[in-house]
């Protein structure tokens, strides 16, 4: 089924962590789509110029904020509402890539960090966006940024595996008491994918990055994208997924409902 029509036609949406990777596709896709958008990002210079470069002009606009400060969060909650008079969805994406190092050399400065990030930052972001919303009578929607890492260990080093964990389960306590104010939550959760931070974090190219995506995923023939992440954000952003709260929607192709070692032991087995 098609559509003329802008999916968020009329909303008003905050994203954090908007100025590179998953953020600036999902800021783009949104503002096509008819929503005034707000970044709300530590970079300042990189958030101005991504704000800067939505169409048309005044769809997007910048504010700083470190999401580990409460009163940042709050205050671009309380700047979205007095510019646009509503707001009607939170993407918390904001995120820190941590050390790469084992759990036997866990560093417990980079855990606060990944942590404070990850889990304080998505917790206050549920916290003021889940206020306004209620406040207004919003049927709001707020999504947060999970990963495959919320779901099996393993993939990513330990700090940003137990931040992820936390994220899923916090997104779906708020779910079980907003969903009673009309309010959904619901998370994305991305395998890997060649953004800025994960890149750098990693020391990979861009290239690189997403061949071994490719060779890890179960579903061959499709690069993961930020803009495959943003399209699934877009649909839990949007009325059309009116009714789904305390979902964890994974862009994986597949991988983490397959157990890889089976086929291969099976296949060695009637060799």
């Amino acid at each position: 089924m098609t559509s003329d029509k802008l999916r968020l036609e009329g909303k008003v949406a905050i994203i954090t962590g908007g100025s590179s990777g998953i953020g600036e596709a999902t800021a783009r896709l949104f503002a096509s789509n008819g929503a005034a958008v707000l970044i709300a990002d530590i970079n300042d210079s990189l958030g101005q110029l991504v704000a800067g470069s939505i169409p048309p002009p005044g769809r997007c606009t910048f504010v700083h904020c470190d999401v580990r400060d409460e009163l940042h969060l709050a205050a671009a909650v309380d700047l979205a509402v007095a510019t646009y008079g509503r707001l009607d969805i939170f993407f918390s994406n904001a995120g820190v890539a941590g050390k790469t190092s084992a759990i036997l050399d866990l560093d417990p400065a980079d855990l606060d960090d990944v942590l404070a990030v990850h889990v304080r930052g998505a917790a206050l972001a549920i916290k003021h966006a889940g206020r306004a919303m209620v406040a207004a009578g919003t049927r709001g929607s707020i999504i947060c940024t999970a990963s495959v890492a919320a779901i099996f260990g393993g993939l990513t080093p330990a700090a940003y595996t137990a931040a992820k964990h936390a994220v899923l389960g916090l997104a779906k306590a708020a779910a079980a008491e907003l969903g009673e104010k009309g309010v959904r939550v619901n998370c994305v959760s991305p395998f890997y994918l060649a953004t800025p931070m994960s890149c750098t974090a990693l020391g990979l190219e861009s290239a690189k990055m997403e061949e071994i995506s490719c060779a890890a995923a179960n579903l061959k023939g499709k690069v993961l994208r930020a803009e495959d992440v943003a399209a699934a954000v877009l649909f839990l952003a949007s009325d059309e997924s009116g009714f789904i709260s305390g979902h964890n929607l994974v862009v994986d192709g597949g991988t983490t409902a397959v157990n890889s070692t089976v086929p291969k032991l099976i296949e060695e087995l009637f060799e």
